[in-house]
């Protein structure tokens, strides 16, 4: 068969408690991607512990590609094992905590080429773990909200979450980075007002992860034991890679995901450091970006929620890509800072919608007793390439000593992913 047998769709809805609390997951990890992998720690390292914005760019985008090569080798695993077990936030809680004690030790980051090791190894720990922990949280969706309102619920959801990354930029910026006497007394002699986003990161990860784990309804435990529930899982998953050719439209999908996802993820692991040597912001002027650019991407995640809804998920990721493109492209061969800011707060607005819809996409896709999985394969097609971004950035940087013509490699996975988004056929809707 060319397309998937889907379940009918679900009519209930949880109650808004248990929503708004899944939703809070995406507020709770936001900030750490917005303050240790984009603006503030990324921006830190090459300069202050790498001192050497190429080499660090190219240090940063190793670290970036061993993280995103483990999320998508055991994703997909953990997903089969999660769905043959039954229950889903024994793994996130799991997983939420690695990401907590990680980005907690990166305090001890100094700014001393000595601490380059430190830094990347719990950067990548901390990556994999909040990761693993968004593939079980993404998946719970379905189960949560009747079919015609997923849209809406995962844009929201997305646009929370860059109003989470926008607070704790605004509280990091007032408190430590640029106040004339950081909170707590740190140390600018010694950047502890800037090491402190790693700790900021954990406290509020665990401050707004809670509501999930307490409000929001799992799935039954299939009430298999762990090795047996192991067994099952590989092997539903060796089944499902088997037959990949029945599952045609959501096949396709995954492969242009991975590619426009990968041009994404290089974009968010270089924007600061590419804001900070191309113009030379300093970090100061770097979080000022990254909160005008978590603005527009939470107004644009949630204005297209409800086109998501409205118009579908795959027109919605496909104009959100048009504007990827055309914003990407100005970003980088402009040479006036104010053009920059103009283009970069411009590509905000696409970027939510893009990875909203992308969420309802899979959702409406995937079949109900398989969807654990197929979100570890979403998270797979995120991640497979995933060293592709980085390593072309790196390395275009390193030969032409150039961190425009490095991060405009950005351009061809947006223009091909673009191109196999028409190959998909969404699923009609009720």
């Amino acid at each position: 068969m060319a397309d998937i047998e889907r379940d009918p769709p679900n009519q209930a809805s949880a109650p808004t408690r248990a929503l708004v609390s899944w939703a809070l997951y995406d507020w709770a990890n936001s900030p750490f991607f917005t303050l240790v992998i984009t603006f503030v720690f990324s921006a830190y390292f090459a300069q202050a512990i790498v001192g050497d914005p190429i080499r660090g760019t190219a240090l940063w985008g190793y670290a970036t590609i061993t993280s995103g090569l483990l999320v998508a080798v055991f994703s997909p695993i953990l997903g089969a094992v999660a769905d043959a077990g039954g229950r889903r936030k024994p793994w996130l809680i799991a997983f939420t905590g690695i990401c907590v004690l990680a980005s907690a030790m990166l305090w001890y980051a100094e700014a001393a080429p000595a601490f380059i090791g430190w830094a990347l190894a719990w950067v990548v720990v901390a990556t994999v773990g909040i990761e693993f922990g968004i593939v079980f949280n993404n998946a719970m969706l379905p189960d949560l909200v009747a079919a015609a309102r997923m849209g809406r619920w995962s844009g929201w959801a997305w646009a929370l979450g860059y109003l989470g990354g926008l607070a704790a930029l605004v509280l990091a910026l007032m408190g430590f980075v640029v106040a004339e006497r950081p909170w707590f007394g740190l140390d600018k002699e010694s950047f502890q007002h800037v090491r402190m986003v790693g700790p900021l990161v954990a406290v509020w990860l665990v401050a707004f992860s809670w509501p999930l784990f307490a409000y929001t309804p799992d799935r039954m435990p299939s009430g298999l034991a762990v090795r047996a529930g192991v067994v099952r899982g590989m092997r539903n998953l060796i089944a499902t890679l088997a037959r990949v050719r029945d599952y045609g439209d959501l096949a396709r999908f995954l492969v242009a995901r991975m590619l426009y996802a990968d041009g994404l993820a290089t974009v968010f692991a270089f924007g600061g450091i590419y804001a900070a040597g191309t113009f030379a912001m300093t970090l100061e002027q770097v979080m000022v970006f990254g909160i005008v650019l978590n603005v527009t991407a939470g107004a644009g995640a949630f204005a297209f929620a409800w086109i998501d809804d409205w118009l579908g998920s795959k027109r919605t990721i496909l104009i959100a890509l048009v504007g990827l493109i055309a914003s990407a492209l100005g970003a980088v061969v402009v040479t006036d800072p104010f053009w920059f800011w103009f283009w970069g707060a411009l590509l905000g607005v696409f970027v939510g919608p893009t990875q909203a819809a992308s969420r309802t996409l899979m959702a409406r896709l995937a079949p109900a007793e398989l969807r654990t999985e197929f979100f570890g394969l979403y998270a797979l097609t995120g991640k497979a390439t995933a060293f592709a971004g980085p390593f072309l950035v790196a390395t275009v940087t390193a030969a032409f000593e150039s961190q425009r013509l490095g991060l405009s490699t950005v351009l061809a996975f947006f223009l091909v992913g673009f191109a196999l988004m028409f190959t998909v056929r969404e699923p009609e809707r009720a």
